[in-house]
């Protein structure tokens, strides 16, 4: 007797492994973390199979978990492109977002392949700046939709989600030690003025080790152990480690992710883009967590727990 599977068990198990954990695929499908946990075992036992590997700390996917995560993903583009087609909302269009660099993964690439998914005549031109530039552009009209890091939110700006600011050194690096502290930063990075500020506040000299246009330059140089720099918890490259200073440096003030250009939006396929945006980053769940994809990292696939 052929059986079927259920298409809404398959976008839970998708969603798992997109967003690294049952919490924040819950809160991505707008769904309970029970009905997630439930659709998951239902999954398991109408396979008669294990997808999920619950042994450990962490949540990673089984050898028979990593198989149907390739043919689930395609049931569902194949349902999403259906539903689109016979639905008469084959929107066509384009739509400008605007990105800081380092807010860029884990969640934009899946909210533009969901996306894509759902609205595939609909162009999507991705941008990645500075919040400066970005709001200066935006401002001007060359944005549908912008996400900014700020301290705080401007006039027509939504906060959907915090992540704090950490102090970024070389791997085991010993330069944070130092006095005067040798810092790294592009002119134009918005935490730059929040670090010295908070170096002058506790009274900690330093000096500028570099000073450079390239975001690449300064990575080399912080790399390297020549300086410290500073960015969000949880983006810092792996060549890189938030510094375990024990109070030595001052306390950096935690940054607003927000959206703007969401209330002024006309197209119904930009104000959809603006709430998958909203759900992947409220599917980050807490300050600092980044989701881990299957197309991030190396089998066997982590999840974590949350």
């Amino acid at each position: 007797m052929m059986r079927n599977l259920d298409i809404t068990t398959l976008r839970s198990f998708v969603a798992v492994a997109d967003t690294g954990g049952v919490t924040r695929a819950a809160s991505f499908l707008h769904l309970t973390q029970s009905a997630v946990s439930m659709q998951l075992k239902r999954l398991e036992e109408m396979l008669g199979v294990e997808l999920l590997d619950r042994s450990g700390r962490n949540i990673g996917l089984t050898s028979a978990g990593e198989q149907l995560l390739g043919f689930a993903r395609k049931m569902l583009s194949l349902n999403d492109e259906i539903i689109t087609r016979l639905t008469d909302q084959a929107f066509e269009g384009e739509v400008t977002l605007g990105v800081p660099h380092d807010v860029v993964h884990p969640v934009i690439p899946m909210v533009m392949q969901r996306f894509n998914v759902q609205f595939p005549r609909v162009k999507v031109n991705l941008c990645t700046s500075n919040t400066r530039d970005l709001k200066m552009d935006f401002a001007q009209g060359r944005f549908d939709l912008i996400v900014t890091t700020e301290t705080t939110a401007s006039e027509g700006g939504e906060v959907i989600h915090q992540m704090p600011l950490r102090w970024i050194g070389a791997l085991g690096g010993q330069t944070w030690r130092q006095r005067p502290l040798r810092i790294g930063f592009c002119r134009n990075c918005i935490f730059r003025g929040l670090a010295t500020a908070a170096l002058d506040d506790a009274g900690i000299p330093w000096e500028m080790a570099v000073d450079s246009e390239s975001d690449r330059t300064v990575e080399a140089t912080v790399s390297a152990d020549l300086a410290v720099g500073v960015l969000l918890e949880g983006t810092q490259p792996a060549h890189q480690q938030v510094i375990d200073h024990g109070g030595s440096l001052p306390q950096l003030p935690v940054q607003h992710i927000n959206l703007y250009g969401a209330e002024r939006s006309r197209a119904q396929y930009v104000d959809h883009l603006a709430s998958l945006i909203r759900q992947g980053f409220a599917g980050l769940s807490q300050p600092g967590l980044r989701a881990v994809g299957t197309e991030m990292v190396s089998a066997p696939v982590q999840l974590g727990v949350v």
